[in-house]
């Protein structure tokens, strides 16, 4: 009994070792490769200007190569709602009868069936349904994300990529931002809304004993998979 007890504990701590949390990978830094040390040509060495020192107060300090980094506002407010209603009636009645045939009392072919007043064949039937339904789903989430590009596309686009992960008291929670941005639409804070994003794809959620909580057990999961009832 004991070794069986021993052997039941050890295969629910591996399936428990096993279990994944469903979280999708986080997107990789985007490192860009150093630049070549460029070499200023000695054309005016008395000269306290420097090109390499001077070009941000001249130049667009908006993200436009891979591995920049400009941030994005996420402001995502959604609301859904839903709502149908169904109804359908029908009703039907036949009633087959023979009142008057060549004089005859009884029809031919037609065992027992006589001419009168009476029905041959008489029914009735009467169906009803009536459906309502409802779905409503509203969310909102406002944050700031850093993201870096990815890759520069053709017409001023870039594909741009960020995460956050941010752990207080042993939760963590992660904000995934990715999608296609225009340049047109980076501010001059080198910042741009998410609502500007195409194919954008954002992701919150969190780890720990909150969101642990919130989910069912390994064993009540595996048994509503494979309960036929």
């Amino acid at each position: 009994m004991q070794k069986k007890f021993f052997m039941f504990t050890l295969a629910v701590l591996a399936m428990t070792g096993c279990r994944t949390t469903g979280r999708p990978p986080m997107p990789a830094a985007v490192v860009t490769p150093p630049p070549q040390e460029r070499v200023a040509e000695a054309q005016n060495p008395g000269s306290l200007f420097d090109p390499d020192g001077a070009t941000m107060l001249f130049a667009d300090a908006r993200a436009k190569r891979v591995g920049d980094i400009l941030l994005i506002k996420v402001v995502e407010t959604t609301l859904s709602k839903s709502k149908a209603s169904t109804t359908a009636d029908r009703a039907s009645s036949m009633d087959l009868g023979v009142s008057a045939y060549l004089g005859q009392k009884q029809l031919p072919l037609i065992p027992d069936a006589t001419v009168g007043p009476e029905s041959l064949v008489s029914a009735k039937s009467t169906s009803g349904f009536e459906g309502d339904g409802e779905t409503k789903r509203e969310s909102s989430l406002t944050t700031t994300v850093a993201a870096r590009v990815t890759r520069v596309l053709g017409g001023g686009l870039m594909e741009v990529v960020g995460a956050r992960e941010t752990r207080v008291n042993g939760e963590t929670q992660i904000v995934l931002v990715q999608g296609v941005a225009r340049d047109r639409d980076i501010d001059a804070d080198n910042t741009i809304m998410s609502t500007s994003l195409a194919e954008a794809r954002i992701e919150l959620y969190g780890e720990g004993v909150l969101a642990d909580k919130q989910r069912p057990g390994w064993l009540a999961r595996i048994l509503d998979n494979v309960w036929p009832f």
